[in-house]
């Protein structure tokens, strides 16, 4: 099979699952024990966060680990959400494709007198620092653009949001589950006060993530219980998969400018061979894009039919985010970006990783080119386009 769903969820490395193994069944202590046993999973704990931070660019009081993505996500917007309504403060500030995991988040503060503004992301995918400078307001409490898009993969100007943000006074989230590992990133540097990362993005485990929440920002618990993570995330510390994560980030980090000149490479390729498809069209950015994202909807087809066709000829892929899979509306990350829903239907996201094959691209493109056309040959749809009876949305050239 050619895996191009690493977008979805990545092949654990060898290096990850290395590092885990020792802590089911040699250093199995829970983390918060006064005995030996405890205190050696507790000096781990402490050592993988060390690591965490230093590949973001913070320090280790500034990770907090939880379940991964979505719960830090949920944790960032509640925490900044809830000081902001100490001060009467309750205008929060997103965009239309967001995650849902953060813009559900938003609909649940909406309902308790929240005021939201999504930006208009442009048919680009892409918003500007001067966007978020001009939605802010006196009462504006939080900003939370996302690094990069999990379905097209366009990557914001986070350093000149978070600018604006420092200094407007308001806190400033991202949620940069698609970036970290892929992306340089230093939460410093980039004026970032909170972020959220997943293991499972960058070869680690699945069921493990990180909030970075920057000094002197009170994190509300969304889990209560022990006193675990500083009081802030109750249950005991999944350390196996904390260290596989800290593994993992630690070699994707190393190897980030060598991986992402590979994968951008193929991903030009591919975006190339997908492009000469008779009425395609690629959604987002060409350039401000993640090294391995390509997004293309084919006019005349339903995705679900590509993607069924294309796993029966050995290739996974997905016609968007794997989290809104089953639901059977057009993807709202397109709809963001202008595209009507007969034309969000019929959308593909191929996603690479760096043990994808330049042999590996040559066949997908071969591949969908031949199944969109089989498709096409059996869509009353596509008739009624080539017969003149109803009008192209994608014109030739787009």
């Amino acid at each position: 099979m050619i895996y191009l769903d690493n977008a979805a969820t990545t092949k654990m490395s060898d290096c990850a699952l290395k590092a885990m193994m020792p802590y089911f069944s040699e250093i199995y202590g829970n983390p918060s024990s006064l005995h030996s046993m405890g205190q050696q999973a507790a000096e781990a704990l402490f050592d993988a966060r060390q690591r965490i931070s230093s590949c973001i660019g913070c320090t280790p009081k500034e990770i907090t680990f939880t379940s991964g993505g979505s719960e830090a996500d949920n944790q960032a917007i509640i925490s900044a959400a809830a000081m902001g309504a100490k001060k009467g403060k309750k205008h929060i500030i997103s965009t239309a494709f967001e995650h849902h995991a953060v813009l559900h988040t938003l609909e649940k503060l909406e309902k308790q007198g929240f005021v939201i503004t999504l930006l208009d992301v442009g048919e680009k995918g892409l918003i500007t620092a001067k966007q978020v400078e001009e939605a802010i307001r006196p009462d504006t409490c939080l900003v939370t653009v996302m690094y990069a898009n999990n379905e097209i993969g366009t990557v914001q100007p986070i350093r000149e949001i978070g600018e604006v943000c420092r200094n407007k006074n308001v806190i400033f989230h991202t949620d940069a589950v698609q970036a970290v590992g892929h992306i340089a990133i230093n939460v410093t540097e980039q004026n970032i006060d909170m972020l959220s990362l997943s293991a499972h993005k960058f070869h680690g485990p699945k069921g493990i993530g990180a909030l970075y929440a920057r000094k002197g920002i009170p994190l509300h618990t969304v889990i209560e219980g022990g006193a675990q993570e500083r009081g802030k995330r109750a249950g005991t510390e999944n350390l196996p998969a904390v260290m596989g994560m800290a593994a993992a980030l630690e070699e994707a980090c190393s190897k980030l400018n060598e991986n992402a000149q590979k994968i951008t490479l193929l991903r030009n390729k591919l975006i190339s061979g997908l492009s000469k498809i008779p009425h395609s069209i690629l959604n987002g950015d060409e350039k401000s894009r993640l090294p391995g994202n390509v997004n293309f909807c084919f006019e005349g087809i339903e995705g679900e039919s590509l993607l069924l066709l294309l796993d029966d000829k050995g290739i996974c892929a997905s016609s968007g985010s794997a989290c809104t899979s089953g639901s059977l509306d057009p993807s709202h990350v397109l709809l963001a970006l202008g595209r009507p829903h007969e034309i969000a239907h019929g959308s593909l996201r191929l996603s690479l990783s760096e043990e994808t094959t330049e042999e590996e691209i040559d066949y997908t493109v071969k591949v969908v080119t031949e199944v969109v056309s089989y498709l096409r040959s059996i869509s009353p749809v596509w008739r009624d386009l080539e017969s003149g009876k109803k009008e192209f949305i994608i014109k030739e050239g787009y």
